[in-house]
C-alpha cells in the first residue's frame, strides 16, 4: 500500500453508496488518496442506508455522481472529466435470489453497465480495472476449498453467470487492448453497514422483533463468511499489483487463474466455512435472545457450501484475513443497535 501511496492517484469507485464499496472509499479517503464516488441509488433495498453512507463520505470530502453504469453518455462524461487512473466497479445487482425473479436488472447493470466501464477504461487509458466478482461463479464445483484454478463453467444462478462473464469480458479487453483487469471473488461479505438483505441483517432484524427466521437448507449450509475489513485490506493490497501476464502462460494447458493477457482473478475470503446453525447460534449469544426457526430445504440458486483458498492472494500480497466470526458478529450487532436506535 505504501507504493501506492506515493503516486497520487486518481480513483473511480463504482457502487459508491454500497456496502462494500462505501467502506472502501472510506479507506481511500483515510489515506488522502483522490477518490470519486459513483452510484444509481437503486431501490434494490431501503436507499436511506445508502444515502446515510454517502453523508458519512461527503463529509470526509468525496466528490459523487448519481449515474446509472448502464447510462453510457453520462458514464464517458464522467470519464473524460474526471479521467481516474484506477477504477474499482463494484457496482452490480446483487443476490442470488432476487435474480430468479428479476433477470433483466442483472444484464442491465452486471452486463451492460460493466461493458461501459471496460470501454470508458480503454478509451481513457486508464492503468488498472479492479472489479467485484463472486464466489459465486463456483457453481457446481465440488472441490474444497475453491480456488482460482477451478474450472467455473457451471454456475447455479444468472447472478452467478452474470460475474462469470464479467471475468470473460474483462480477459477479452486485457487481451485485446492490454487493459490490466484485476477480478475479485469475494466471499460472503458481513459488517457494520451491511446491505439488509444478506443474512446477518435479516436474522438480527427478526429475532429482535419476535419474528420466525427462515434457515435454509436445515441450517447445514456452509458459509466462507468474510468481515468487511478484511475484504477492504485484501483490495487495498492489489491497489499497486497491476497484472502484466504471465510470459510461461500456455493455451495447451491453460491456467484459469490468470493468462499472458495482464489478467488475473483472485479469491477473497475469510479462509473458515462456518455453519449457518452456528452462524444463527452466534447471534442469539449476542442479542442474548433465541431466534423461532422456520427450517426449509435448499432455494434454487443456492449452493451448500463456499470455501475459499486464499493462497494466490497471500502469496502476492501477504493478506491474512484477522476478523473471525465470534469477533465480527458483535461488531455488527453494536452497529446495528445503534443505526436503528
Amino acid at each position: 500500500m505504501s507504493n501506492f501511496s506515493k503516486v497520487m492517484k486518481k480513483v473511480l469507485v463504482t457502487g459508491a453508496a454500497g456496502f462494500i464499496g462505501f467502506s472502501i472509499c472510506n479507506k481511500l479517503l483515510e489515506n488522502g488518496i483522490n477518490v470519486h464516488g459513483l452510484d444509481n441509488l437503486n431501490e434494490y433495498y431501503d436507499p436511506r442506508l445508502k444515502k446515510a453512507r454517502l453523508e458519512i463520505l461527503s463529509k470526509k470530502g468525496m466528490p459523487f455522481s448519481k449515474i446509472d453504469l448502464a447510462d453510457a453518455d453520462r458514464i464517458k462524461i464522467l470519464f473524460d472529466s474526471y479521467k481516474p487512473t484506477i477504477v474499482i466497479n463494484l457496482a452490480a445487482q446483487a443476490g442470488v435470489r432476487y435474480s430468479l425473479e428479476n433477470p433483466h436488472a442483472y444484464i442491465n447493470s452486471n452486463i451492460i453497465g460493466f461493458l461501459n466501464v471496460l470501454e470508458n477504461c480503454r478509451n481513457f487509458s486508464t492503468e488498472h480495472l479492479i472489479y467485484a466478482s463472486s464466489s459465486s461463479v463456483y457453481g457446481l464445483n465440488k472441490v474444497f476449498p475453491f480456488s482460482e484454478t477451478n474450472n467455473v463453467d457451471h454456475p447455479v444462478s444468472l447472478y452467478a453467470a452474470s460475474k462469470k462473464s464479467n471475468e470473460a469480458m474483462a480477459h477479452s479487453y486485457s487481451h485485446i487492448f492490454k487493459l490490466p483487469c484485476t477480478g475479485l471473488r469475494f466471499f460472503t461479505v458481513y459488517g457494520p453497514w451491511g446491505r439488509p438483505d444478506m443474512a446477518l441483517y435479516i436474522f438480527t432484524k427478526k429475532i429482535l422483533a419476535g419474528e420466525p427466521i427462515d434457515v435454509f437448507g436445515f441450517g447445514k449450509m456452509r458459509r466462507d463468511f468474510t468481515y468487511i475489513d478484511d475484504i477492504v485490506e485484501g483490495v487495498f493490497s492489489l491497489l499497486d499489483k497491476k497484472p502484466s501476464g504471465d510470459s510461461n502462460w500456455s493455451g495447451k494447458n491453460p491456467n484459469p487463474s490468470n493468462s499472458s493477457a495482464p489478467w488475473e482473478v483472485f479469491n477473497i475470503g475469510n479462509n473458515k466455512p462456518t455453519e449457518l446453525e452456528y452462524f444463527i447460534s452466534l447471534i442469539e449469544k449476542n442479542l442474548n435472545k433465541k431466534a423461532i426457526k422456520n427450517y426449509l430445504e435448499m432455494q434454487p440458486g443456492d449452493v451448500e457450501e463456499t470455501a475459499a483458498d486464499i493462497s494466490k492472494l497471500n502469496q502476492i500480497t501477504s493478506f491474512v484475513p484477522s476478523t473471525s466470526i465470534e469477533d465480527g458478529i458483535p461488531k455488527f450487532i453494536s452497529w446495528y443497535r445503534t443505526f436503528h436506535n
